[in-house]
């Protein structure tokens, strides 16, 4: 019976948004682990060519930029960015629904322009969630400590962030990751008040 009240129970669709280096991908990790929050990542669709052991569907939907353009033209995204030319990443609107109709929740990781899109479309049916750096300082010493980006890399990424924290305040709630414990417990409880769990 609880099974059968589950599977006729839409979904809900969480989304995450932040400047690289504020933590979102560890709070997304944490959150996945909690079985009661019925959390599943979006599997986004992607032009560029599968790395390693990556598989078509489970790791990404892979396409031809001519597929992913089709899809762009037929109006099959949620949201998509063309991060250079020819490699498209996006959110297939199917992928998104089918999960929904399945009763499962979403867990979306977006850039900003992106989960207001979303945000649009669904309304109450989708959270949208800002992950803050305590400030800009505090964000290129993460950058700087991680050790993966060129200066100028990080120059790009404290520049894209500054847009970004200027978009904050359009998201539904704001979670300044401080210390990454503190902000993990706030997400959650905010996740659980919303999906009623």
């Amino acid at each position: 019976m609880n099974q059968e009240k589950k599977a006729k129970r839409r979904g809900k669709i969480i989304i995450f948004c932040a400047p690289s280096g504020t933590g979102k991908s560890t709070i997304e990790k944490y959150l996945l682990g909690f079985d009661e929050l019925n959390l599943r990542f979006s599997v986004s669709a992607t032009s560029r060519a599968p790395r390693g052991e990556e598989k078509d569907g489970v790791d990404y939907y892979f396409l031809t930029p001519e597929e992913f353009r089709k899809k762009i033209n037929d109006g099959e995204f949620l949201e998509y960015c063309e991060v250079y030319e020819d490699k498209f990443y996006g959110t297939l609107k199917s992928e998104v629904d089918r999960r929904l109709k399945q009763g499962q929740n979403v867990c979306m990781d977006v850039d900003v322009v992106g989960g207001q899109n979303i945000k649009r479309i669904y309304g109450e049916q989708a959270l949208a969630l800002f992950i803050k750096p305590p400030s800009i300082e505090e964000l290129r010493r993460r950058l700087e400590h991680r050790g993966t980006d060129a200066p100028e890399v990080i120059d790009q990424r404290i520049a894209r962030a500054e847009y970004e924290l200027g978009e904050a305040e359009k998201f539904d709630r704001i979670v300044v990751n401080d210390v990454l414990e503190t902000a993990e417990s706030e997400v959650l409880a905010i996740v659980k008040d919303y999906l009623g769990v």
